[in-house]
């Protein structure tokens, strides 16, 4: 690799830096919805997309970089593709771990409800239209 290729080096080990950093925020995001810490996530969440528009326009300037048709020849470049593509996949199932917590806790959450509703009144628990529990308020004191 020759110096000649210095500015698009540069601009890949810029987005494996922020590959790196948003692996670090969704393990971040993991702990944080483990312990159901919402000021936390609420920071991590807004990181996260700030870090997300850096990396689409860290991309963007990849794509539109002139040295990139000559560059994807070299076996530098290629290894480094190979690093990055390794990261982003890290980054995907770290995603798709902390969303399979995100659904378990919504479904322990929806179950609590459902008890909650049916211990207030057994005989007023019913379901909407949409299969939610909901508890039927209006008594047996109304005559029709």
């Amino acid at each position: 690799m020759t110096s000649h290729y210095e500015p698009l080096t540069t601009l890949l080990q810029q987005q494996q830096a922020q590959l790196d950093a948003l692996l670090l925020l969704l393990r971040q995001e993991l702990v944080a919805l483990a312990s159901r810490d919402i000021d936390t996530l609420n920071t991590l969440t807004a990181d996260k997309q700030s870090l997300l528009n850096e990396i689409q326009l860290t991309d963007s300037q990849i794509a539109g970089n002139d040295l990139l048709p000559s560059a994807k020849a070299e076996a530098w470049f290629e290894q480094h593709i190979a690093e990055l593509d390794k990261i982003l996949a890290q980054c995907k199932q770290q995603n798709a771990v902390n969303q399979q917590t995100v659904e378990h806790s919504q479904l322990t959450l929806q179950r609590l409800k459902t008890e909650l509703l049916s211990s207030q009144g057994k005989s007023g628990l019913t379901y909407t239209n949409k299969g939610k529990p909901t508890v039927d308020n209006m008594g047996k004191g109304i005559k029709a």
